[in-house]
């Protein structure tokens, strides 16, 4: 109990730092390796801080780690601070208003991830260095989260190679320990060749590489009849083509995001894909190639670093919101409907409750919810190394992740909050590792045995780089 109070005071000694960090990342929304002024903030504060940095982590330009400490174990915090395009919104409204048209938002609270991360890293920092504790503690700036599977390009460069356990959070409407459940995924890009013709003089001598993606998407949407109930499976198409409805379209590319519970069925349902790709280019008599953006594996859980979390939550307790804090809330749920409010109490397995709009409560280990069927790059260094992530409540309950309403909620007071009452769990538990090696041995066995008969084989193939222009001209 005792280290937890220090390490709660070391925390909020530096509080209000971090919570304006958030708040500036939260003003300059960058997507997918294009955070070039995020990252830069991080790197600030971590020399201001005293970290020895390493700039471009593994290659990449917006990624970056900082170190404190000496000897020991070593003690990953992961955080991020990559947004999202077409969530721009105004912070503190209760309505849609965007900063800029179609502009990019923090539409998921990477703003709130990052900071609160670097906060409990500082934390560490500063209760090793005052109590003369051997260990380091390590910050992880990991860009492009949202479909750029950085870590994973990080892991499969070695950059987790000499870590004993990682640490990591996302906000949330609840306080709880995260489950370690979701979807192993990879993004494909599939590039159709035709040939051009006049569409109405000589239609005969085109090969339309737009019927192609068509006829490849109808051959998708068959075939989701045909795969597990929890796998997933989505579309962007990126080149139509061209705007001229009078010309055989002679390129098109579509993006394919394929998800699966695991990697052994995520490559089968890969595989089946490609397979319509084939036949709806034989179809057409057009080519398609194919390039894979990236991937990310599913998480792994690790029980023992699961009940360190859950003990530091009820030791702390859920997070102190007051009424204006409610208020505010109140007007958010406002605009979401109620079953966006029965969806976020069916994930942490809870009945509803109309009595607050915000957290009051941590939610127990044991509360069976509705899986999680989205997606990380958490789960890479989840099968490299022992991990275990939070749920820290930052923003009203209903509210739908990908949201302008989550935007809407990134500077808030109650967001501040949340993010401290996390970064006070994340750090009360990398100091339990640090000073427990009976949970630091148990947390590694258990990790052992469940990589022990699949080791960790990255998905991303050895030929694919970081996609660091993601977009449809790349």
């Amino acid at each position: 109990m005792q280290n937890s109070e220090e390490i709660w005071r070391l925390v909020d000694a530096k509080k209000e730092d971090f919570e304006a960090l958030s708040d500036r990342v939260w003003g300059m929304p960058e997507i997918a390796y294009t955070e070039h002024r995020s990252v830069a903030e991080h790197l600030a504060m971590l020399e201001a801080q005293g970290f020895r940095v390493t700039r471009n982590l593994a290659g990449i330009l917006t990624a970056v780690m900082g170190e404190a400490g000496e000897d020991g174990p070593v003690i990953a915090i992961l955080g991020e601070y990559d947004a999202l395009p077409g969530l721009s919104q105004e912070a503190g409204i209760a309505e849609k208003r965007p900063v800029e048209p179609n502009g990019h938002g923090h539409g998921c609270g990477h703003n709130l991830l990052g900071s609160a991360a670097l906060l409990a890293a500082t934390a560490v920092k500063d209760y090793l260095a005052k109590n003369g504790i051997k260990g380091r503690v390590r910050y992880y700036g990991c860009p492009a989260e949202e479909g750029g599977a950085a870590k994973g390009f990080m892991v499969r460069a070695g950059a987790f190679d000499d870590v004993d356990i990682a640490i990591s959070w996302h906000p949330s409407a609840f306080s709880g320990v995260n489950d370690a459940m979701s979807l192993a995924n990879t993004r494909i890009d599939f590039s159709f060749s035709g040939r051009a013709a006049h569409a109405a003089a000589s239609p005969h001598l085109g090969r339309s590489a737009l019927d192609a993606v068509e006829l490849m998407n109808v051959g998708v949407n068959y075939m989701r009849e045909h795969m597990p109930s929890d796998a997933r499976i989505h579309y962007a198409l990126l080149d139509a083509g061209g705007i001229a409805p009078n010309v055989v379209q002679a390129e098109a590319k579509v993006r394919y995001l394929i998800r699966a519970r695991e990697l052994p069925e995520l490559q089968r349902l890969i595989a089946r894909v490609r397979k319509i790709a084939d036949g709806a280019a034989l179809m057409t008599e057009t080519k398609v190639t194919t390039k894979v953006v990236s991937a990310v594996s599913n998480l792994l859980a690790n029980t023992p670093l699961e009940r360190a979390m859950q003990a530091n939550l009820e030791r702390l307790g859920p997070p102190s919101f007051d009424d204006a804090d409610r208020e505010f809330a109140r007007k958010i749920q406002a605009t979401l409907s109620e079953e966006d409010i029965e969806a976020a109490y069916r994930r942490i397995g809870m009945a509803v409750r109309q009595d607050t709009p915000l957290c009051d409560i941590v939610v127990p280990l044991d509360a069976v919810g509705a899986p999680m069927m989205g997606s990380t790059d958490v789960g890479d260094v989840s099968w490299k190394v022992p991990t275990v992530q939070a749920r820290g409540a930052t923003y009203a309950i209903g509210t739908p992740g990908h949201s302008w309403q989550l935007t809407a909620q990134g500077k808030t007071e109650a967001a501040h909050k949340g993010m401290v009452h996390v970064a006070k769990v994340m750090a009360g538990t990398a100091i339990d590792a640090i000073r427990d090696e009976t949970l630091l041995a148990r947390a590694q066995a258990d990790h052992a045995a469940r990589i022990g008969a699949h080791p960790y084989v990255c998905p991303i193939p050895d030929d694919v780089t970081p996609p660091i222009r993601m977009s449809a001209a790349e």
